[in-house]
């Protein structure tokens, strides 16, 4: 299970799901302290802005990074949830989320996936550099960038609400609980 959440719901996101391992996706220099349940080891420092296009004396994500999330998630055991976060929990760590299940699921829809993130965080608006980035990395053809391109923007928030994204379809456990 993956969790996405804000840098300030990071400590109380981890502790409620017993998450062992982190990934943040923050400008460098961004004051944060991991959870202490967390081993140095088991945290994953992407440094970047939340930007798009390259503008100087900002970090624009990166073929590096989205290729080291891939590297370190294929690792991970998932014995234990991950708990991936940026600064409000909206744009850099959904981005990294959808990326990751379609990474780890080369078979996953990415239309659906896309949905059910939606579904999951209205607030999501996955940014866009990332997810572009990783479907070319996955060889997806673009259907990533459709996918995300047609749930458009997430609703206005200054944070997003934490939630989990399955690493298996989302749907039929919606459809389940409706």
């Amino acid at each position: 299970m993956i969790h996405v959440c804000s840098l300030a719901r990071l400590e109380e996101t981890v502790t409620r799901t017993g998450a062992r391992k982190v990934v943040s996706l923050v400008n460098f220099g961004t004051p944060m302290r991991l959870p202490a349940s967390i081993a140095h080891d088991d945290h994953l420092f992407l440094a970047m802005n939340d930007i798009v296009e390259v503008a100087p004396g900002l970090i624009t994500p990166g073929h590096q990074h989205v290729a080291a999330l891939f590297e370190w998630v294929a690792a991970w055991d998932r014995s234990a949830p991950l708990v991936i976060h940026c600064y409000a929990g909206i744009s850099r760590s959904t981005a990294a989320a959808y990326s990751t299940v379609c990474a780890l699921n080369p078979d996953m829809d990415e239309e659906q996936l896309a949905l059910d993130l939606r579904r999951l965080a209205p607030s999501a608006t996955p940014n866009a550099r990332i997810v572009a980035i990783a479907d070319e990395i996955l060889g997806r053809g673009g259907r990533m960038v459709r996918a995300v391109e047609a749930i458009g923007r997430g609703a206005d928030a200054f944070e997003g609400t934490p939630f989990e994204l399955p690493l298996a379809r989302v749907a039929a456990a919606v459809q389940a609980t409706s």
